[in-house]
């Protein structure tokens, strides 16, 4: 499901160490990368000299420290718009994951400050993972999806058990938050989860996978409750389906009534401790 990777750089960073640990998992071990690194217009040529070296150097900093295998890696310096680019670039080489860090900015201050991840999140119809600048990054073994059986949750489980399926001792957290304001987290036993209807099928699937499954349920505020059964649980990546949410004529500029309107999948992403994969998917 992940074979071709999009790392956008911009000097070393949680992301390039995200990739490290993601590339120690056997079913992406030899994924293709594309290390991107992106230089904005400059007023002289002069300036744009000095950039373009600054971004070979952190380009060549990034394959470096990733050990990355020369024969499954491209590496790209381009000019122009960030976000754009990214986008640009995401689409040229078909990428399966977009991998860029995070301010994990609110989104009032994303938009005014012209954050790239914020755009390519709310323009880009792949999965991305998103790591902030002020997390801890963890080997892979626990991986929390956050499912309610609809289907973004279950293209996110999907690739979650893709994740797991080969890393000995791993754990699929299921994590199922009732939107009712009143109640308590418990935690469920797998056989009476298996008796629940949204939870049966997901359990059954990760099963047939051999993949060891933990089932939490909460009620709540979906994104606060998320995201602090990530922290309870310290997990590794918590996982998220966030369907596409542009109207079709809206391709081609950021849907702003989106970006400052309630949206789950913003929330968890500024909110997480943790590393923030949104699985997408049309709808």
């Amino acid at each position: 499901m992940i074979e071709k990777i999009l790392l956008a750089v911009s000097g070393l960073g949680h992301a390039e160490e995200m990739l490290k640990n993601l590339k120690e998992i056997p079913s992406i071990a030899q994924a293709k990368v594309t290390v991107l690194h992106v230089v904005p217009s400059q007023a002289t040529s002069a300036g744009m000299t000095t950039k373009l070296e600054e971004g070979n150097k952190i380009i060549a900093n990034a394959v470096e420290y990733l050990g990355l295998d020369p024969s499954r890696t491209i590496t790209m310096l381009r000019q122009g718009e960030p976000k754009d680019v990214v986008c640009q670039v995401a689409d040229e080489i078909d990428a399966d994951l977009i991998i860029m860090g995070s301010r994990g900015l609110k989104r009032l201050q994303a938009i005014l400050s012209n954050s790239v991840s914020q755009y390519v999140f709310q323009l880009s119809s792949r999965p991305m993972l998103l790591v902030k600048d002020d997390i801890y990054v963890k080997k892979i073994n626990r991986i929390m999806v956050a499912y309610d059986g609809s289907d973004a949750a279950k293209q996110c489980l999907q690739l979650a058990l893709f994740l797991l399926r080969d890393i000995k001792g791993s754990q699929l957290v299921l994590a199922y938050v009732n939107k009712n304001l009143s109640g308590k987290q418990e935690e469920v036993t797998l056989a009476a989860a298996e008796k629940d209807p949204v939870l049966a099928g997901a359990i059954a699937e990760a099963k047939k996978q051999g993949v060891q499954t933990r089932c939490v349920t909460s009620m709540g505020k979906p994104g606060e409750e998320i995201c602090r059964l990530a922290e309870d649980m310290s997990v590794d990546l918590l996982m998220l389906g966030s369907p596409d949410r542009r109207p079709s004529v809206a391709k081609s500029f950021v849907d702003i009534d989106r970006l400052i309107g309630s949206s789950l999948s913003d929330y968890v992403r500024v909110n997480a401790t943790c590393p923030v994969l949104l699985a997408r998917t049309v709808g």
